[in-house]
């Protein structure tokens, strides 16, 4: 039986009578994770077994939007500061929603990579201490590897399908043929999709982050207005590059006289990034053979990406797996369910092991 309820963030929580599997004899882990890459401190607990939907029992996330928005990005000295005063609080009330104890907790994990330095020891090195408090495994966990599998994490099965990772450092496209077995389709050149919503934004006087603000801007404009460039999409490769449509933009403004069209000008920008993303994940999922396509990273947010995609899906006969909203951006449930397929095969981490702020995926 399938339950759905909510926590006091409103955040959909994935429920199932774990009977079948005590009556099987299948082993049921409960994992505390943290999330601390970047500006986001986070921390969730799952439980799950193999065949069984995963259960999220808790996922805290302290947003640090507000502290940064003033300098127009993140500061990685105040980013680390502030997950040092958060994180602690995070945890317990993790325990407490979930309702465990911290000795019940089989195994415990952390995004290890890539990200600020400064930020990811915070979160390391608190999973490693209460690892160590507790006798139980540490898991590392790639924090790209989280936005990856986070579209199936109702479940403990990754089905083999081509996988597009687009958030504010990343544009990765991904052949995924379970989990652990990732082969690299394309990957940005430049700018990742997410830093080009950014600094675009910036350039319409639009406030940090710029994605969100870039999205409502768009509204009721002509996506049409402005005839921006899709670059690479004719080349032979998968890659990304998005530097040569955010300096188009500038150029654009420079001619721009009177009142700005600004709902045009984030239209026809939205649009183009749009055409990129799904015209190049559609020709990987004809190249591969893959008849089936992952969306994930905190730019699926965007409604009218997401649209675009389960629209070109349902065009080219393509099952689409979209990651749920509140597991868009940068979350600690993610890092659990990735580091739960790895404590249901039977492996950890090494406690003395070091925290890794440009590990790659693949």
């Amino acid at each position: 039986m399938k339950l759905w309820k909510k926590n006091d963030f409103g955040f959909a929580l994935f429920s199932r009578d774990f009977t079948a599997a005590f009556a099987l004899n299948l082993p049921v882990a409960l994992l505390l994770a943290i999330e601390s890459s970047c500006d986001e401190t986070a921390v969730a607990i799952v439980r799950g077994s193999v065949g069984q939907t995963t259960e999220v029992l808790a996922s805290e996330i302290h947003s640090q939007i507000e502290l940064h928005r003033e300098h127009g990005g993140v500061v990685p000295e105040l980013a680390s500061r502030n997950h040092s005063q958060h994180l602690r609080g995070l945890v317990e009330k993790a325990l407490a929603d979930a309702g465990v104890r911290m000795e019940e907790i089989d195994a415990f994990a952390a995004t290890t990579g890539p990200g600020l330095a400064s930020s990811l020891l915070i979160g390391s090195t608190a999973a490693k201490g209460m690892a160590c408090a507790t006798g139980r495994p540490f898991l590392g966990i790639n924090h790209l590897e989280g936005h990856l599998l986070s579209p199936f994490l109702d479940r403990t099965s990754v089905p083999p399908h081509v996988g597009l990772i687009v958030s504010g450092g990343h544009t990765l496209l991904l052949d995924v043929e379970g989990p652990g077995r990732y082969r690299k389709l394309g990957g940005t050149r430049d700018d990742a999709a997410g830093e080009a919503y950014d600094k675009v934004g910036k350039m319409l006087g639009l406030s940090y982050p710029g994605g969100p603000e870039i999205e409502k801007a768009a509204l009721g404009g002509d996506p049409q207005a402005y005839d921006f460039p899709r670059s690479m999409l004719h080349e032979p490769h998968l890659d990304f590059s998005f530097s040569g449509l955010k300096t188009a933009v500038l150029y654009t403004l420079q001619r721009e006289t009177g009142v700005l069209p600004l709902a045009d000008l984030a239209a026809s920008f939205q649009q183009a990034v749009i055409d990129i993303l799904v015209r190049k994940t559609l020709r990987a999922a004809e190249e591969t053979g893959r008849r089936e396509i992952a969306l994930s990273g905190g730019v699926s947010l965007n409604q009218a990406l997401r649209n675009a995609f389960l629209l070109a899906a349902d065009r080219e006969g393509l099952e689409i797996h979209l990651a749920s909203p509140v597991f868009c951006t940068d979350n600690a449930a993610m890092i659990a369910f990735a580091a739960l397929l790895r404590y249901l095969a039977g492996k950890s981490s090494p406690l003395d092991g070091d925290i890794h702020p440009n590990l790659p995926l693949v």
